[in-house]
């Protein structure tokens, strides 16, 4: 009898095998006979009419055991669990590949040194991948257990900086967890079309399903399949670690940078609401009065003089070890002990000329010329400019030199003053011609636009440096008829 059955059971399977399966149907004598049919469909296509259908025939004497009805919660959680094997697997499908420069410049909100490397970038749905070469995504499969370094685009910010780099054509990637990487490439249209790729890509992503590895893993737990589990294994546990890290950076770095601005702030509006006047400043001795940019007025005062201290110290250093130096007063000083000097002076500090970081009398010169000219009106007072232009332009010079002596005269009597014994010290400098070339011509051109010029520069300036240097030439040439107390 067994041996019946299993010859019906053969013959049945060759009929079934050679049939078309895709509409042929049952017949009435297989019907009879107890067939049963079960006809399996791929999943995947629905479209394929080349199905796959099985036919069985059972004798009589066997029992047909119905399948077993499982619980309807099972068949729903399986459903969904295959719903997301297929989304997943749509989002590893490669939208994009190519070189760039990459810089990660942030690990989790900790800063972190710039160093740019050329990397091959993988985009996908959901992250982009970094690669050494174009090569190697094919061969991760080969190397158990690499993890390439990678980019969650979820929740994602993607701009275009210029601070962050000195090359051009630089966009930032920050993601929640507080990591920023740089993109760089120099050619425009393709770092263009990386960008709105990737930005396509953030954009694309639901708002709802941001970060929503945690709902995947939780999925995961109800499911006891191990296939599963192995298959997002990487989806699920740096996702996860993702996660964590952008809770932990968005609660520090909201509550204390915010309460770290408001604190300067207020301590801002406090210090300037309390900060003292100059003039209190300057009552109590903080804030002294500076000789170097001062007027002239106002330093002499200071000092109860006519002439500034400063400017005879200069004066008494130069005649004593500087009347034979080449060039003196052309030669410019070391401009960084210049400013040590003018520190020293502003401070007022005792001044030692003599002292050895004084040694270069160019350093002297230097600083004399430049408190002249830092003066906020020059030692010709801006009132008497044109007088003393219109002065020398007259052809007589006997006219000449009584016109510019009725200036100096009228000049206020810290200006009168200082420029008689500079004027007087010039003279002295002239006198050594033979040994230092300075003669009266070159140090009008060297004091000229220094000790007068107009309050407001037009545009005869070329004529206006002429007639500067032919007025100090003139008073040097000049001077003992010019500063002479004795009437004409």
């Amino acid at each position: 009898m067994m041996l019946k059955n299993r010859k019906v059971n053969t013959i049945t399977m060759q009929r079934s095998t050679t049939s078309d399966t895709s509409s042929e149907k049952l017949n009435p004598s297989h019907q009879s006979t107890g067939a049963v049919q079960m006809r399996i469909k791929n999943a995947n296509s629905h479209h394929d009419r080349l199905s796959q259908s099985k036919s069985m025939i059972l004798s009589e004497n066997v029992k047909i055991t119905e399948p077993i009805s499982r619980h309807r919660r099972n068949h729903s959680q399986h459903n969904l669990i295959l719903t997301d094997i297929i989304s997943s697997q749509e989002q590893t499908v490669v939208e994009k590949e190519g070189y760039l420069l990459k810089a990660k410049i942030a690990d989790g909100g900790k800063k972190l040194r710039k160093n740019w490397s050329t990397s091959w970038l993988v985009l996908t749905a959901r992250k982009i991948e970094f690669y050494k070469e174009s090569k190697q995504p094919a061969l991760v499969s080969l190397k158990p257990g690499y993890k390439p370094e990678w980019v969650d685009l979820c929740g994602a910010c993607i701009e275009w900086t210029t601070e962050k780099s000195s090359r051009k054509n630089v966009f930032q990637i920050t993601t929640v967890s507080g990591n920023e990487f740089l993109l760089q490439s120099d050619i425009d249209f393709i770092i263009l079309d990386w960008f709105h790729a990737i930005k396509n890509a953030i954009d694309r992503l639901p708002k709802e399903q941001r970060c929503t590895s945690r709902n995947l893993e939780l999925k995961l737990r109800r499911s006891s399949s191990s296939e599963l589990l192995s298959t997002f294994d990487t989806e699920s546990k740096e996702p996860k670690t993702e996660h964590r890290k952008s809770l932990i950076f968005r609660l520090n770095y909201s509550t204390s940078d915010t309460t770290d601005k408001n604190r300067v702030k207020s301590r801002l509006k406090k210090f300037i609401s309390r900060r003292p006047s100059l003039k209190t400043l300057q009552e109590k001795g903080l804030i002294k009065d500076q000789i170097f940019g001062s007027s002239l007025e106002l330093v002499c005062a200071h000092e109860n003089s006519t002439v500034p201290r400063f400017v005879r110290l200069c004066i008494g250093a130069v005649e004593k070890r500087g009347l034979d130096v080449d060039g003196i007063y052309r030669v410019s000083g070391n401009l960084a002990t210049i400013q040590k000097l003018r520190f020293v002076v502003n401070q007022e500090e005792k001044l030692n000329l003599d002292d050895s970081q004084w040694e270069d009398i160019h350093v002297v010169t230097g600083a004399l010329k430049m408190f002249f000219r830092e003066l906020p009106e020059p030692l010709f007072p801006y009132s008497f400019f044109e007088q003393f232009v219109e002065a020398i332009k007259n052809q007589n010079n006997t006219i000449r030199v009584k016109a510019i002596k009725g200036l100096v005269k009228k000049l206020p009597k810290p200006n009168h003053d200082t420029m008689k014994i500079l004027f007087e010290h010039l003279n002295k400098i002239a006198a050594k011609e033979s040994v230092n070339l300075m003669s009266t011509q070159s140090l009008g051109i060297v004091f000229g636009p220094t000790l007068l010029r107009p309050e407001k520069e037009t545009g005869n300036m070329a004529v206006h440096m002429l007639y500067q240097n032919q007025i100090v030439e003139l008073m040097l040439s000049e001077y003992s008829k010019i500063f002479s107390s004795e009437e004409d």
